[in-house]
């Protein structure tokens, strides 16, 4: 990665860890909207609660993530707030969000972590599923949302390709796939945005970790992904193999669901947050009141 963008995605790791006084800087600079407010503060409060690894992330009462040393946790109420000034809503489902908050920890991203309470999902359908009808079911989902994406002041989407076909393991219950996605005005080659999704199947619901990036990074950054979902395990009671089929509740749909339907409706907000990761700009932080105002820049696009 070049050094220039690691330092865009640094500055914004340094908001979080210096956020209070960050904070106390930006209250000393005229803001020029609510949404400039609201970014300021969502990043302060971000930056207070994060937790940096290593140390175990409890998944609401079904799972557990290891944080690896490098990475960080931002929980879900700072999240879902850090979201909205993102532009993004919320999710009743949504857990928080996984950051790098070092260089040796492959670059800018984001990690959006949900555990869904679906039931159990019967996994038989992998054997069976047809990769480019999958691909053709996302393509129309994510057609299918774009009025809703065009009422919201979202540009329209079209998901191009796949950068990995999905894949599960049925010996650990883990899925992974990944589709490519462009934004319908989009200039020739500008960089497009892939969610990279992995997931781990439990007995009453399915942990989700979406690794939110760009078509140019996602080859670098997919161990980084992997390494995460390796680190998710259910807790004693609540695995895949603890399923009972007396008492349990069964999802309504399989595995394909996961990949054609259910995900295909995320794929607007992840475009957002993929924009978020790429944009560019050039940031010189002296002090840490330049530094509130960067942030400030950041979210409305005015220059520092």
């Amino acid at each position: 990665m070049a050094g220039s963008r690691w330092n865009r995605w640094l500055v914004c790791v340094a908001a979080l860890l210096l956020a209070p006084v960050l904070s106390a800087a930006a209250q000393d600079t005229p803001a020029s909207s609510p949404a400039e407010i609201a970014a300021n503060s969502a990043w302060a409060n971000a930056g207070k609660a994060l937790q940096a690894g290593p140390r175990r992330i409890e998944l609401r009462n079904q799972a557990t993530l290891q944080l690896p040393e490098g990475f960080g946790f931002i929980p879900t109420r700072e999240a879902t707030a850090l979201m909205e000034a993102m532009g993004n809503g919320s999710d009743p489902n949504f857990i928080g969000l996984v950051v790098p908050t070092t260089q040796d920890s492959g670059g800018e991203w984001m990690v959006s972590v949900d555990y869904n309470p679906a039931g159990y999902i019967e996994d038989d359908d992998a054997k069976h599923w047809d990769a480019d009808e999958l691909l053709s079911n996302i393509k129309e989902g994510t057609e299918a949302g774009n009025k809703r994406r065009l009422q919201m002041g979202i540009p329209a989407l079209e998901v191009t390709r796949w950068i990995e076909p999905p894949s599960y393991d049925g010996a650990t219950q883990r899925l992974v796939w990944s589709a490519e996605a462009r934004n319908k005005n989009a200039a020739p080659g500008e960089d497009n945005t892939v969610n990279y999704n992995t997931y781990v199947l439990g007995r009453e619901g399915y942990v989700s970790l979406n690794l939110i990036t760009t078509a140019s990074l996602v080859e670098s950054q997919k161990p980084v992904a992997k390494n995460l979902l390796g680190q998710v395990a259910f807790i004693d009671g609540k695995r895949y193999a603890d399923f009972d089929s007396s008492t349990d509740k069964v999802a309504g749909y399989g595995l394909a669901a996961l990949i054609g339907g259910v995900a295909a409706k995320k794929m607007g907000l992840f475009a957002l947050l993929a924009a978020f990761l790429a944009k560019s700009f050039k940031l010189v932080i002296v002090g840490l009141i330049a530094a509130a105002a960067a942030i400030r820049s950041f979210f409305t696009g005015k220059k520092a």
